[in-house]
């Protein structure tokens, strides 16, 4: 296990680059841990750690500045909880391989949509109450089955889907996601916390450089990005998980 001051400054810039795109750097701690020596558990636990201390350092940052759409993330979370262990149960019996391909494809195709969205894709769109709440039940209902299915965090989900599907406006929506994100990684934790020890002497500096990425994504997201920028460093990470999924494919 090599932890240096290097990783540190790692983990600040991960958690920084993420928490402005809606996510709290799980999808990167977790295999730059393991290429560094850690366990997959040791690996797993403080990557759900670090992910949930970046994702609500940056929440809370966005929330003071009124941009988490708390109506529309409670119910999303309440049936993404519910659905993951139907994803989890379904992902030992079925065949895998043939959804990880159209799965790739979905994101590939979700990338290239962000990456190439028209002007005026930030405008504000009503919705009513009831709408916005049963869309976020239902999208939260498939983002708990694909990350149960997949194994990964759904919040990479998250943010393409409130806005093309409920045509949210892109900082609300990434800034809803790092609200929503903060849970999922929190009864992961704990789940971990109840099995083994925890490796307290490196995840709690670790997170203090979490922290303060957290809360520099937020506050640049919020008074220096377009909605554009985001939507472009997003579909960097839908790429970067198409290549992913492909090469769990084909390993």
């Amino acid at each position: 296990m090599n932890i240096s001051v290097a990783l540190f400054g790692a983990i600040f810039f991960i958690s920084f680059l993420l928490t402005m795109v809606g996510l709290g750097g799980g999808l990167i701690f977790s295999p730059l841990f393991v290429i560094l020596g850690f366990t997959k558990s040791a690996a797993a636990s403080a990557s759900l750690f670090l992910n949930l201390v970046a994702a609500g350092s940056a929440a809370y940052a966005y929330a003071r500045k009124k941009m988490v759409d708390f109506s529309l993330s409670i119910p999303l979370i309440v049936s993404s909880a519910l659905a993951a262990p139907v994803g989890s149960f379904l992902n030992v019996r079925i065949a895998l391989g043939p959804f990880l391909l159209v799965m790739a494809a979905v994101l590939a195709a979700a990338g290239l949509r962000m990456l190439f969205s028209p002007q005026g894709q930030d405008e504000e769109s009503y919705l009513a109450p009831w709408k916005k709440m049963a869309g976020g039940i239902v999208i939260g209902a498939c983002i708990g089955l694909l990350g149960g299915l997949l194994g990964i965090g759904g919040g990479v989900f998250v943010v393409p889907l409130l806005i093309y599907v409920l045509k949210t406006p892109t900082k609300i929506a990434a800034a809803s996601s790092t609200f929503i994100v903060c849970f999922s990684s929190l009864t992961g934790f704990l789940g971990y916390v109840s099995m083994e020890a925890i490796n307290w002497w490196f995840i709690l500096p670790a997170a203090v450089a979490s922290f303060a990425g957290g809360q520099a994504g937020a506050r640049l997201m919020s008074t220096r990005l377009k909605g554009k920028t985001i939507r472009v460093l997003f579909s960097l990470v839908l790429f970067a998980l198409c290549a992913r999924l492909l090469h769990q494919y084909f390993a």
